[in-house]
């Protein structure tokens, strides 16, 4: 085989690899997410998470430049060569697919979240009635521990970096009961803050170098559930319904009660949603019982997003919804909103 065809060849089996190893999570759960990753994680996170800037999205602008730089050079030749380029730009994103799979991407074929807490699927109406009347409990408490006024929305004081250091701790308390291990801190505000916002996104993972990139444009009561959901990422979790969860539980075992609100206000601004889809006149009056102040929260938060909302974040929802069910997340964007199955049910029979 000529040399020009060989990493194309090796695209195509990349891919059927994968259909193949869909069907043997638990061995992608040992020997990669539990095996080989903990340690590709581990060392990238400790080469790189000492720096102040986000490494991967610096790679990121330069790979952006240089794509554009070769698309403006070969612009007059793609008539006459356009095999030699459409088989140079397949043999780097052979090379990238590799990368991308070999540094994170596996883990989308790992064991469910499901599975291995042996926590069921679905939920009845009832359950999730019940589950969010007590969420809502819960959240009216935090709110008014913070504030001591119902009325007043919830302002957090602390700084990004401030942020940044406390994370840590909720997955300090929560590896006591789970396996969940986080060490050696790679969390970064991102240089695409304002792309970002306009893309719809709160924040990313950055595969390549293993840095928790967070939007420091949003509203700061919300920042310590992006922070939360993302080092889920960093240590092993693609799901973006299991990162909700985990993320979830990270929050409400901070100490720090803007993070137990974050965590919580998210929570219930799902479950809210997911009953509004079915019953209307019940969500209105789930929501009466919510503080005031914690309708303000949310109301802020739409007012941001609303402020970006143009056809860009519709476009890049639509591409990262079909990203996710070429890997393994067949509800595709929805699957962030199956975190509500997950804790509907892990709190049946448990406290909040």
């Amino acid at each position: 085989m000529k040399r020009k065809y060989l990493l194309p060849a090796l695209l195509v089996l990349q891919i059927v690899y994968l259909k193949l190893i869909a069907f043997y999570p638990e061995v992608v759960e040992q020997y990669y997410s539990n095996g080989l990753y903990v340690g590709i994680s581990y060392f990238m996170r400790i080469a790189l998470g000492w720096i102040p800037f986000s490494v991967g999205d610096l790679l990121y602008g330069i790979a952006i430049s240089f794509l554009l730089f070769q698309l403006w050079k070969t612009r007059n030749s793609w008539k006459q060569n356009w095999k030699t380029n459409l088989l140079q730009i397949t043999s780097y994103l052979s090379v990238i697919y590799f990368v991308f799979h070999l540094f994170w991407g596996l883990n989308y074929y790992r064991v469910p979240l499901f599975e291995k807490m042996h926590i069921e699927r679905d939920y009845s109406d009832a359950d999730l009635e019940n589950f969010t009347q007590r969420l809502i409990a819960k959240t009216n408490e935090i709110h008014f521990e913070i504030t001591h006024n119902k009325n007043q929305k919830v302002i957090n004081p602390e700084s990004i970096e401030a942020i940044f250091i406390s994370s840590s701790n909720g997955y300090e308390n929560l590896q006591k009961e789970y396996p969940f291990i986080y060490s050696h801190p790679s969390k970064k505000q991102s240089l695409f803050s304002l792309p970002l916002t306009y893309m719809g996104f709160a924040g990313y993972l950055n595969p390549f170098t293993n840095e928790a990139q967070v939007n420091y444009k949003l509203p700061r009561f919300s920042l310590p559930n992006v922070v939360c959901h993302e080092m889920a990422h960093q240590i092993g979790y693609a799901s973006e319904s299991e990162c909700n969860f985990i993320g979830f539980l990270a929050g409400i075992k901070n100490k720090d009660l803007y993070f137990q609100y974050s965590a919580y206000s998210n929570a219930l601004k799902y479950c809210l949603l997911n009953i509004a889809m079915k019953d209307e006149a019940k969500f209105i009056y789930l929501k009466s019982k919510i503080n005031p102040g914690i309708v303000k929260n949310y109301k802020e938060n739409d007012a941001f997003w609303k402020q970006y909302d143009t056809i860009i974040d519709k476009g890049f929802h639509a591409f990262y919804d079909q990203f996710l069910k070429m890997n393994q997340q067949k509800d595709g964007m929805e699957s962030y909103s199956k975190f509500v199955n997950l804790l509907v049910n892990y709190y049946n029979k448990k406290p909040l």
